[in-house]
């Protein structure tokens, strides 16, 4: 019998999904979130993004072209890796800094270990804890109102190979939210301003009403599910709530935690990668609450205000572990038919 028209046993499940498709969506989920970091942040949000782009493209491009694989840059993988990499950097980050970063996310974490579906940690976070190399810059944000009138010095001037010790980052940088509860004060911005996003932070993490948007869209379309998300946040509210820092009130604590840092576009656009994250419900439920947990762990105890990035890569590996024992029954093994 020809191999051309082998048939596996049933049954057989269709979807119109792709790849390409998936990623479409995760990429008109990112719109507004990138709209509202050019507002917030200037021209160079934009700009910083579009390097991050062509440089994944071009990194994933050249290493097929050397290893004669076949060119995959068209499932909008590297798209979507690159943008999610511009989002979890200050808007002050040096073009080259964002280049090096494309490189450790497509060639060394993605393209070494086998391409998109093989590697074991999100491509965007591995790079994001790779540029800690730079601390300096790293934990540099700029502050929204001043960002425009940086953002002329970044695109035409010098900076765009600026000296990590520069004056002119710590002439307009702010304190983040996390940086004051950390210390056990309250921030200097309001609630509404952290949900709108008119605060310092990477350009795509501030505004938690653009990133619930994008939620809800990936939920309508059926792209993620709700487990990760509402158990990851949920275990950092629960935690929150019960333990909170300082002198301030539990749910006020509780409400600055959930709205500083990545929490809410970790939970939404890294925790739920398809690769790196448990395929049962059960699994991805235990996944977030080990994300959760785990970020509140190390923002409490850990040297850094934020944590969001190194508990979700931490958790990537631990859902190899979660898959072992709670992946999905195939039809016809385990039960009765065991």
């Amino acid at each position: 019998m020809s191999e051309q028209f082998l048939v596996n046993s049933s049954p057989h499940y269709r979807c119109k999904d792709s790849t390409m498709s998936l990623m479409r969506d995760v990429l008109i989920a990112l719109i507004p979130i990138l709209g509202g970091a050019t507002v917030f942040f200037g021209f160079r949000a934009l700009t910083l993004t579009l390097v991050s782009v062509i440089s994944c493209v071009s990194f994933e491009s050249l290493f097929n072209w050397m290893t004669k694989r076949k060119n995959t840059v068209g499932d909008l993988s590297a798209v979507v890796t690159g943008v999610i990499l511009a989002f979890n950097l200050p808007v002050v980050t040096p073009y080259w800094m964002v280049i090096v970063g494309a490189f450790f996310a497509i060639v060394v974490v993605k393209c070494l270990f086998g391409g998109l579906g093989k590697n074991f940690l999100n491509p965007a976070l591995a790079a994001r804890a790779f540029l800690f190399s730079w601390p300096v810059i790293m934990t540099s944000f700029t502050k929204p109102l001043l960002a425009r009138y940086y953002e002329l010095s970044f695109v035409f001037g010098e900076p765009m190979f600026v000296n990590e010790t520069s004056d002119e980052i710590s002439a307009i940088s702010g304190a983040t939210a996390l940086e004051s509860l950390k210390q056990g004060a309250q921030p200097e911005f309001s609630l509404s301003e952290m949900f709108i996003g008119n605060i310092p932070g990477c350009i795509g993490e501030t505004s938690a009403l653009l990133i619930l948007l994008g939620l809800v869209y990936l939920l309508c379309r059926r792209v993620i599910t709700w487990h990760i998300p509402v158990f990851y946040v949920g275990t950092v509210a629960l935690l929150t709530f019960l333990f909170p820092a300082g002198n301030m009130e539990n749910l006020t604590y509780m409400s600055y935690e959930l709205l500083s840092g990545g929490l809410l576009f970790g939970a939404v656009f890294m925790a739920t990668d398809y690769t790196t994250s448990p395929l049962s419900r059960y699994g991805k439920m235990i996944y977030a609450v080990g994300c959760g947990g785990l970020t509140v762990l190390l923002r409490t105890f850990g040297d850094m205000p934020e944590a969001v990035s190194y508990s979700i890569l931490i958790m990537n590996v631990v859902a190899i572990v979660i898959d072992r024992y709670l992946k999905p029954r195939r039809y016809g093994i385990g039960g009765d038919n065991a």
